[in-house]
């Protein structure tokens, strides 16, 4: 059953900037995983999945109650942790923490003091002294320390160090072994990839792919980098085999004597069959990762997006 759905939602801020037609449903006990460069309309998304605006198109829902109508009832239940964070002035951490226990109606502390040891933070501190990495710790304390069924992160480890980002790693990790559902909206490929059962990416406001991560990490289509002894065998079998069926050289390198051989799993015998007959100083299977798969939509305009 799913908790959390966007259906043919659209924000359209004019001059081709917002979100157009994105939809998708993310299931009890899923981590889904938001990825597009900051600008790419993440936020735009997530903060009317919260209720703070309403759409020009579509619906957004949590618990299958329509987000904008039934604003403060969902976040009784709904751990959100917002890109910008924006702290009162004149309160220490502990102050905000208890700001917020008294908010979401928490009395036990025993989550609120797992999550400052696990992050490493002096709640003690006056909000406005605190580092950029200190406010997201406290964010992060905040967001998680109700023990919410859903949780909604929108880029939840910006400013934080490389320690603290594989901490939250391990937190979403754990939460995830509870059985909790979380949209975990990043640029990271690493965070996401470590932790999402399935992934969208969205580009200049639009869905452009949404896939489950293992789908992606155990793909029949594999591509090989396969180097000749000299530039005289690469280019016999790369005019004998050019229309081969079963394969496809998808690049040259020449000054290496190298081609980049793309081929399903099912047809690698036809290959190997093939290259018997040449001179080979290596075969090396490339794994495609995230940032790869990412990048075949971003190559071109991945600067080019303006902030929503």
């Amino acid at each position: 059953m799913s908790q959390i759905e966007v259906i043919n939602f659209t924000k359209d801020y004019g001059n081709n900037k917002g979100v157009f037609n994105v939809s998708f449903k993310i299931y009890k006990g899923e981590v889904f995983g938001f990825l597009g460069p900051n600008g790419a309309g993440k936020s735009t998304v997530i903060r009317h999945l919260m209720g703070f605006s309403k759409p020009n198109n579509g619906i957004t829902k949590i618990f299958n109650k329509e987000t904008f109508k039934n604003y403060y009832d969902i976040l009784k239940n709904v751990g959100y942790l917002p890109g910008e964070i924006a702290l009162p002035a004149g309160l220490t951490g502990l102050q905000f923490i208890d700001m917020m226990k008294k908010l979401k109606h928490i009395k036990n502390n025993e989550k609120i003091n797992h999550l400052l040891k696990l992050f490493e933070l002096d709640p003690n501190i006056e909000t406005k002294k605190m580092s950029l990495g200190d406010k997201r710790k406290l964010a992060i304390v905040t967001a998680f320390m109700g023990d919410p069924e859903i949780l909604i992160l929108d880029e939840p480890t910006s400013s934080l160090d490389l320690e603290m980002q594989q901490v939250f790693v391990e937190l979403i990790k754990e939460e995830k072994r509870k059985g909790k559902t979380i949209l975990l909206s990043s640029h990271i490929f690493s965070e996401v990839d470590a932790t999402c059962d399935r992934i969208a990416i969205i580009k200049r406001g639009k869905v452009v792919s949404e896939f489950v991560t293992d789908d992606l990490k155990h793909a029949s289509n594999k591509n090989f980098l396969t180097e000749f002894e000299n530039s005289d065998e690469l280019k016999s079998f790369q005019e004998i085999n050019k229309s081969a069926e079963n394969y496809k050289i998808v690049d040259i390198i020449k000054n290496e004597n190298k081609l980049l051989i793309n081929i399903n799993d099912n047809n690698i015998n036809y290959l190997l069959k093939d290259l018997s007959e040449y001179k080979i100083i290596a075969f090396e299977h490339l794994k495609e990762t995230l940032e790869d798969y990412f990048m075949k939509y971003y190559k071109e305009n991945k600067n080019t997006e303006n902030a929503f």
